[in-house]
């Protein structure tokens, strides 16, 4: 991704990773049950609308319009962006899982790892063609509901005692930080 000449087959290619990381989840998740299977459903619908509710209306995370480098789009959203809240909310809640602490400090931990993910992706997006910020600067009420809606998929998750058992989940989401982070570097 740094370099001009692959940059755009890497940007095209993004789609492709997001997918290959939930199949690598999915070959690894151990407890398939109908009621998880909806649940991750459920996180895919709304995260879905309220981004479309945002991009329309610009009073969700702020105004923002997506660009092309996530595919094809719906009422101007990517439908990988519902596959996208559903890979970080699965990632970050399967990875604090197994910590033997309270269900509120997981749930806590799981969405400010989300968070750290957001921070991180939204210096790094525009240049990638995901997304563009009106006048360029992310607004910080895009920051606290991403917050809010991580700690609403996490509360939700563990409300109905989800269990993923996936050991996989650390390991991509580690990943994915580090090459968000990595890519901050680069290109600052």
């Amino acid at each position: 991704m740094l370099y001009p000449l692959t940059f755009p087959l890497f940007v095209k290619l993004i789609p492709f990773a997001l997918m290959l990381s939930l199949i690598a989840l999915f070959i690894f998740h151990q407890n398939f049950k109908l009621n998880r299977i909806i649940l991750f459903i459920i996180v895919f619908v709304l995260s879905f609308v309220i981004e479309v509710i945002g991009v329309k209306t610009g009073s969700i995370f702020g105004s923002y319009h997506y660009g092309d480098s996530l595919g094809p789009k719906l009422y101007d959203t990517p439908l990988m962006i519902g596959l996208n809240w559903v890979l970080l909310v699965y990632l970050t809640y399967s990875s604090i899982e197994r910590f033997k602490i309270s269900v509120p400090l997981k749930v806590i931990i799981g969405a400010s790892l989300m968070l750290l993910y957001d921070i991180l992706l939204e210096q790094v997006a525009p240049v990638l063609d995901m997304w563009q910020w009106e006048y360029n600067r992310v607004p910080l009420q895009n920051y606290a509901t991403w917050f809010i809606l991580a700690l609403l998929f996490h509360v939700m998750l563990a409300g109905f005692n989800t269990k993923t058992g996936n050991r996989l989940a650390p390991y991509i989401l580690a990943c994915q930080l580090s090459f968000f982070a990595a890519l901050n570097i680069a290109i600052k």
